[in-house]
């Protein structure tokens, strides 16, 4: 059980929750122009495009054949967290004649390739953005539904407005107790080892160690911080960096029967400090205390360790940006987009 918000779905109601019984009111493709594709993935191809009745930049995600649960569920998802900080907004939801095709027409965002935005954030970005982030699952996360796929790629962010927005919730899903998940969702480089070790009775804390990973990349300096070549490898990897004493301490609490034939993940590895991972070049991002103590209560190999998302907010690594937020509502932007150092 999920040490917060175990009851939310319970107690909001069905209505809230059940995305089998929830009706779609189509619009049609008419109103939307397509002007050059964004990227893709398995479950969907993305398009920038414009609202021809205001002619607006929009984002418009083309869904890929799956089944009508799916579609449902990420809807009820967006639907559900409209207005909420730092989330995408859906703006309309488009079926083409054949009811073929599915679509949402999302906002637009000016978004920042994380290739070249990692190597480039200053500390007070790395705060900010963070900071962004746990407030957008503070509020997922108390509305009863896990995002699943926390990764770079799916946080939006624009460097010239200083604004983030959490994307694509193809894999969220709604919170309950005693409830088996299914384990192959995710992103492999920033997979929770509950994942890695198909530990089904999961819960939001999954998305916190996805933050910890993209906060790890973030102030080392490393576009993936944890980079296996498989699931193994990424356990091996997170392994290599946590050490195995916590890790056997961890499938013992929650009786995970965990096999491998792999001989690597059968060999003890000490813990090692994350000062270690500290270099001239990341020097001014990772040397600070706060950093390293916030990185250390995300990364747990056990879930009910982590901190939560508002738990994170309050950690004193964000004391100059909660004192931003209330005195300036946001940092001045130098002429590249990013915060003066």
């Amino acid at each position: 059980m999920s040490r917060v918000y175990a009851d939310v779905n319970t107690t909001l109601g069905k209505a809230w929750y059940d995305y089998d019984n929830f009706s779609i009111d189509w619009s049609g493709p008419e109103n939307y122009e397509i002007v050059r594709r964004l990227g893709g993935g398995k479950y969907s191809e993305v398009f920038e495009g414009v609202d021809m009745v205001n002619s607006d930049r929009c984002v418009i995600k083309v869904l890929k054949p799956v089944a009508a649960k799916k579609i449902k569920r990420e809807i009820k998802v967006l639907r559900n967290l409209a207005g909420g900080p730092n989330i995408i907004a859906l703006l309309d939801v488009v079926r083409d004649p054949s009811a073929r095709y599915h679509s949402l027409v999302m906002e637009y965002v000016e978004n920042a390739d994380w290739k070249r935005l990692f190597p480039v954030l200053t500390e007070s970005d790395v705060k900010h953005y963070t900071f962004q982030l746990l407030v957008a699952l503070s509020h997922v996360h108390a509305h009863g539904i896990m995002h699943r796929d926390i990764k770079p790629a799916n946080v939006m962010i624009d460097c010239r407005r200083r604004t983030l927005r959490l994307i694509d919730w193809g894999l969220a899903e709604f919170y309950h107790t005693d409830t088996d998940f299914h384990h192959r969702v995710g992103s492999r480089y920033y997979k929770a080892p509950e994942l890695l070790v198909s530990y089904k009775r999961y819960d939001y804390s999954l998305d916190l160690w996805s933050v910890g990973c993209i906060l790890a990349s973030m102030i080392f300096r490393k576009e993936h911080f944890f980079r296996g070549s498989d699931n193994d490898d990424q356990l091996l990897k997170i392994m290599k960096t946590l050490g195995t004493e916590k890790f056997d301490t961890y499938l013992k609490t929650y009786n995970i029967h965990f096999e491998t034939e792999i001989d690597s993940l059968l060999v003890n590895y000490p813990k090692q400090p994350w000062a270690r991972f500290i270099t001239a070049e990341n020097r001014h991002l990772a040397s600070a205390t706060d950093a390293l103590d916030l990185l250390e209560n995300l990364l747990r190999y056990d879930h009910r360790e982590r901190l939560t998302a508002k738990e994170a907010e309050a950690h004193p690594y964000f004391n100059s940006v909660r004192l931003e937020t209330i005195s300036t509502k946001g940092d001045a932007v130098n002429d590249s987009g990013f915060a003066s150092a």
